[in-house]
């Protein structure tokens, strides 16, 4: 019951963080990452992704776990908790722990409960594994403090982007309690960077950092204010992810919500391929996304739609560019355009050297000069005729054309 409840909470990924396990101390956690258990959706998650209650004092109009709503409710005690987590992980069923819940009683008393949770399977459990916990809104500064002395990531979830809009789905919240723990969580990570440089034995402070949710379409922000919103959040230096949820209808009988048959899930992929953009490809919000275009296009990706926009940017020459602007050709990623640039050193970059490489041609062709590359540049052609050429459907073959029927992905 406690783990389908966790189900709607995306924010939680890699570990982002390094320990060894000790003899005779319990599990260990990778920088690599931490991969998931099979969900219903055919997702692989292991973490132990569960609530210590769903019990909740708020009513927000998009959550499952309201007030308002009549379904089976279930508190578990610290110990039992700690008791599941152990046993699971020597069972070999997870890696690690996502610890979530809704909010009983008041924000402190729900946090110091978790606390204890993490506190007991560190301090007497000696468990090494990878521990993410989610920090109530509104919680002092204090159990936030303690919370990142044992756990590896923690989250403090925006959940709806604007303060109007959240103030309308969530009357009893605020974007105050949300960003002042996070505040904390980012001073907890600076001050142990500071006392670890003085002494490398200092305990470390979250050191996988922090981040947050967004839940998309649920209100009517666009992709600008989101992206924008994003981009602010990714300029402190301990927030490393920002996810992005897909608005699920679970609550169809309140009307201060839209109507939707499924979750967005395209405009949710799109957000994170322009995520990735942001974080990865060096570009601004405001580049992907502005007054005159402040929605990501559903049909092509960000990094195509923004190459789309500006042909007078292209075309790239392969061999003289610099990194920044390979980077910016679609079909090239940061991999691929590393090589490039290493590569050209000792040989001139031809079409087959691309392809070697992994380059996605289909799209790079009309972006780039190289070597013999004789194709077509987007100067050469208007960038409507590029879209199409990049959108068409080919249908599948062993079929009457004339019969077959296209599927589009949602």
């Amino acid at each position: 019951m406690l783990a389908e409840s966790a189900k709607y909470d995306v924010s939680c990924a890699s570990s982002g963080s390094a320990r060894r396990g000790k003899p005779g101390e319990l599990g260990s956690s990778r920088a690599s990452g931490i991969c998931h258990s099979f969900t219903e959706d055919g997702r692989c998650v292991s973490l132990l992704k569960i609530m210590l209650t769903n019990h909740c004092i708020y009513d927000c109009a998009y959550c499952i776990n309201r007030r308002s709503n009549d379904l089976p409710r279930a508190t578990f005690t610290v110990q039992e908790l700690v008791t599941l987590t152990i046993e699971f992980y020597r069972r070999n069923y997870i890696e690690g722990l996502f610890l979530s819940s809704g909010v009983i009683r008041d924000p402190d008393y729900t946090m110091e409960r978790m606390v204890r949770v993490v506190k007991e399977l560190r301090t007497v459990h000696r468990y090494h594994g990878y521990i993410h916990m989610k920090s109530i809104p509104g919680a002092s500064r204090e159990l936030v403090n303690e919370a990142g002395l044992y756990a590896d990531r923690l989250s403090v979830n925006i959940e709806i982007p604007t303060e109007q809009n959240l103030k309308l789905l969530a009357p009893e919240k605020d974007h105050i309690s949300v960003y002042q723990p996070m505040k904390f969580i980012q001073q907890g990570v600076l001050e142990s960077v500071e006392e670890r440089r003085r002494s490398r034995h200092a305990p470390r402070f979250a050191p996988a950092g922090q981040s947050t949710q967004m839940i998309v379409g649920a209100t009517d922000e666009t992709d600008k204010d989101i992206l924008s919103l994003s981009s602010a959040l990714y300029t402190r230096p301990s927030m490393k992810r920002v996810y992005y949820s897909g608005f699920i209808p679970v609550n169809q009988y309140d009307h201060r919500l839209p109507a939707l048959k499924q979750a967005p899930l395209v405009r949710e992929n799109r957000l994170y391929q322009a995520d990735w953009l942001m974080r990865f490809y060096g570009f601004r919000s405001d580049e992907i996304v502005d007054d005159s275009f402040p929605h990501l296009d559903l049909e092509i990706d960000p990094k195509l739609a923004w190459a789309l926009r500006h042909p007078e940017a292209f075309p790239v020459d392969l061999n003289r560019a610099d990194y920044e602007l390979i980077l910016r050709v679609p079909g090239i990623g940061v991999k691929s355009a590393k090589i490039i640039v290493s590569s050209r050193r000792f040989s001139r970059i031809t079409s087959s050297t691309l392809k070697k490489l992994g380059v996605v041609m289909k799209k790079a062709q009309y972006f780039i000069t190289c070597g013999e590359l004789t194709s077509t540049s987007i100067n050469e052609v208007h960038p409507e005729f590029v879209r199409r050429e990049l959108t068409r459907k080919k249908p599948r073959r062993g079929f009457d054309e004339s019969q077959a029927v296209l599927v589009f992905p949602e």
